[in-house]
This record gives structure tokens, C-alpha cells and sequence, in this order.
């Protein structure tokens, strides 16, 4: 599990570090590691430092001086001035010190270019001509290393800002949310997390790791059977979203659930014909799945009911979301950004812009864990805790996607793990399965996949 911290986070532990340790040289340990990393990922042509006015700015002064012992290296000053003991220690070392023109007419021969513009604190977006810079960088393909964040945006926000596009980012003790939250993760490239000494408190955002899923997987022995595996029971589905039970129950098949019961509208023939082992009617469950495909019923509150009386827990989906019967502690909701507005009567923009304490919020309120769906799914448990699912590429964004998913949580959740974990794996594993399998393969096809990926998981681990 990798820890996740918000900028003030990260301050309070500087802080603690700087009264534990005074006189320390903290921003020396930054800039080696900064050094270090940008020999490590990029060795051709002449290095351009882009230094801002603060810290951040010193970091990648120190780290200049100490690659100009090997390397030709230049420093653009973006502000005029900058961190004054960095600026020196930068010349002493020979860098060569250029303006703004000076930095676009040195960008065809450099190798890599180090964005230590801003810090955490720092305001999103750029300015113009710094703004003109990053694009030219992109535009040419040059190699980014970026100092704690890529300049522009919001440590602790996902979202997209007028920014430097990193090929690499370097950053100190812990991640940061803009690291793991789209779209600007998508902006950081690979995030290297380097230890400087400085200690984070348990916070209440982290990410999960493939060994987390892995270590979790419920797997059977000798002495299981079907029963102790899990019974999954599903009433999901209606005439005009038939689809959507065939797609939970591929789901919660391939994820190795024990068994399988379907409760839902769509005809036995369709279902029993594409998977016969499926046993039809309501029965004892150690989890249900619902929502999946109902469409506008009337009889929704009914049909949550009688689940109830099935199967101590469950997995919401969809359009049952919002026939929830008061507090239900131990289940698993799994709505999208669009679902999470209504059930809070906002706007989705908002839910977008604020996913996790919108995710939080309906925890809190229904005592359910929360799914988040999305780019990045955050799992968010009643007591306020979130943990990022393992991420993966973007062809999964399609219709049928979500009804797999639930159906792997409910798989999860009838093995035995409590809501968070069936979430967070559930959403992990489906993530790795299309990063296993790049490119457009049907939510169906990549759930026929997920054996191949479970098993090596578990093998591995």
C-alpha cells in the first residue's frame, strides 16, 4: 500500500522533521535525489534546469550544480530571481545561466529539461511564457523530470491544469494526490517516491499495490467447496438490459466464486445457454448483486428488500442506488460520477472535481462503502478512510464495464472480504487484466481473461 499525502500533510511533516532534527539539510538530500534520478532515467545531450522562486526552485539549483560536474548544464531563472544559495552553488559549478529565449533555443540540443518551477503550495496553471516552454517541451518530446509535481498543477487535486507534461516525476516521502488522481496523474509520468528522512503520519488516502491484491485474493484449499467459496445471488437485468446479467455473472464467475444464483427478469435460456452452471431462482447467498441494467422499475425498494432476506450483504449497482433502505452497513455501492450527484443532489462537475469527499460523504451517511467508478476508482469506507485501486488504461471506459465489475465484487464479498477490500481488489483486478491486454478488447472478453491474471497474481505472490 503506497501512502498518499496532501500538501499541508506534507508541510506538518517537514515541520516535524525541521523541530526533530534542526539544522538538518533537507533541500541537500532533495537535490541529490534529484541528481541521482535525472543520471538514472536520462544520460544523452545537456540538461536545462527551469527554476522558480522557492524551494522547489533551490532543489533544482543544488541538483544542477551537482550534474554539472558530468554534464553541460543550463538554468533559465523563469522569475529573474530564484533561491539565492541554489543560484550560487549553480554558477560556482559552472551551469550556464540563460533567459527565457535562451531556454526555447537550447531545447533541440537537451537531453532533459528539469521542471523546478513549483512547489506544492504553488498556485495551478503557468504563466505565458512558461506555459509557450512546457508545450515546446511536449511538442519536442524531451524528456521531463519533475521536481515534487509537474509545474501547474494542484498537488492535491486530479485535475487538469495548463502544466508541464513529465516524463518522470521525482517527489519526497509520499505521493500526492495529483500523482494518482485523473487526469493529472496522466501529466506525471513515472512518480518516483525517494525517502529523505521525512516521516508521514497515517493518513487516510492511500493506493494500492498489485502485492495488496494479490496477498487478499481469497483462494481455495483442500477443504473448500462450493459453499465455502461463495454464493453470489444476482437480480440484475431487465427485457431492454439483458445484457447486464449475463455481464455481472461473467464478472463473478471468472473472479471464482463458488456458485452462482440468478433471481433477476431475463428469460433462464439466455442465461443457462452462455453459462449452465448457473442455478436459477432465489436461494441462501452469502452476497447479492443488484441494480445492474434494472432501468427505471417501480419495483426497485421491492426488489432490494427481498435480497435482504437472501444475503447478509450486497453489491448496488446502477439503478439500485437509489432505493437504498436506510444505513446498510457492510455493503458496497458502486456508482459513477454521475450516480454519486444524485444520490448527494449535486452537480456532477462537482463530484468530478471533489471525488473523494463526495465519496466519503455517502459513506458516512449510508454506512456503506463507496466505489467511485471512474478513471481512478477510489474505495471510500465510513470511517473516512479512501484507497485508490490499482490503476489501468483507458479502453475500459465502455458500456458493461461497471456490471462486470459488480459481479467480481460480489464474488469478492461472498468469499468473505470485508467491502472495502472486495472493492478496492474487485477494481484492481479488472484494471490489470486490460493492462495484461491492451487495446479494445468487450468488457466480456476481458472478464474471460481475468483466470490467466488471477492466477499468475496468486503464483507470484
Amino acid at each position: 500500500m503506497r501512502t498518499v499525502v496532501t500538501a499541508v500533510g506534507m508541510r506538518d511533516a517537514e515541520q516535524r522533521f525541521f523541530d526533530a532534527h534542526p539544522g538538518v539539510d533537507l533541500m541537500g538530500r532533495a537535490a541529490r535525489a534529484v541528481a541521482r534520478v535525472a543520471a538514472e532515467v536520462n544520460t544523452a545531450g545537456q540538461v536545462l534546469v527551469v527554476a522558480g522562486r522557492g524551494n522547489n526552485g533551490g532543489d533544482g539549483l543544488f541538483a544542477a550544480s551537482i550534474l554539472a560536474q558530468h554534464r553541460r548544464v543550463l538554468v533559465w531563472s523563469a522569475f529573474g530571481r530564484t533561491h539565492e544559495a541554489g543560484q550560487a552553488a549553480a554558477r560556482a559549478a559552472g551551469c550556464q545561466f540563460v533567459d527565457a529565449l535562451g531556454a526555447l533555443e537550447a531545447l533541440p540540443d537537451c537531453g532533459l529539461v528539469i521542471d523546478a518551477v513549483a512547489g506544492l503550495g504553488s498556485r495551478p496553471g503557468l504563466p505565458q511564457a512558461l506555459e509557450t516552454f512546457a508545450a515546446a517541451c511536449e511538442s519536442s518530446a524531451i524528456d521531463v523530470l519533475a521536481v515534487d509535481l509537474p509545474s501547474g498543477l494542484d498537488a492535491d487535486s486530479g485535475a487538469e491544469q495548463p502544466s508541464f507534461r513529465a516524463t518522470h516525476t521525482v517527489t519526497f516521502a509520499a505521493l500526492k494526490p495529483c500523482h494518482v488522481s485523473q487526469p493529472a496523474a496522466g501529466r506525471c509520468g513515472r512518480v518516483h517516491v525517494v525517502d529523505i528522512g521525512v516521516e508521514i503520519d497515517g493518513t487516510q488516502l492511500r493506493q494500492a499495490e498489485e502485492a495488496d491484491v494479490a496477498a487478499w485474493w481469497p483462494t481455495p484449499t483442500a477443504s473448500s467447496d462450493k459453499y465455502a467459496r461463495g454464493v453470489v445471488l444476482f437480480d440484475t437485468g431487465s427485457s431492454r438490459y439483458q445484457g447486464a446479467a449475463l455481464l455481472g455473472i461473467a464478472g463473478a464467475l471468472h473472479a471464482g466464486t463458488g456458485m452462482v444464483r440468478y433471481a433477476g427478469p431475463v428469460h433462464s435460456g439466455l442465461i443457462l445457454t452462455r453459462y449452465p452452471s448457473v442455478v436459477m431462482g432465489d436461494g441462501r447467498a452469502q452476497a447479492a448483486v443488484l441494480g445492474s441494467g434494472w432501468g427505471e422499475d417501480e419495483g426497485a425498494s421491492g426488489r432490494v428488500s427481498s435480497a435482504r432476506l437472501h444475503a447478509p450483504v450486497a453489491v448496488v449497482d446502477a439503478d439500485a442506488l437509489y432505493s437504498l433502505p436506510g444505513r446498510i452497513d457492510g455493503w458496497l455501492l458502486t456508482p459513477h460520477a454521475g450516480e454519486l450527484a444524485r444520490l448527494l443532489g449535486c452537480s456532477r462537475s462537482h463530484v468530478e472535481s471533489s471525488p473523494v469527499s463526495c465519496a466519503r460523504e455517502v459513506a458516512r451517511v449510508t454506512g456503506a462503502t463507496v466505489l467511485l467508478k471512474g478513471a481512478t476508482q477510489y474505495v471510500a469506507e465510513p470511517g473516512g478512510r479512501v484507497t485508490i485501486a490499482v490503476p489501468g488504461p483507458h479502453w475500459s471506459a465502455q458500456a458493461g464495464s461497471g456490471d462486470v465489475l459488480a459481479g467480481i465484487c460480489g464474488a469478492l464479498l461472498a468469499a468473505g472480504l470485508p467491502a472495502w477490500q472486495a472493492a478496492v481488489a474487485g477494481a484492481s483486478i479488472q484494471a490489470m487484466a486490460a493492462a495484461r491486454n491492451p487495446g479494445p478488447y468487450p468488457p466480456d472478453e476481458l472478464a474471460r481473461r481475468l483466470p490467466d491474471v488471477i492466477a499468475g497474481l496468486v503464483a507470484a505472490d
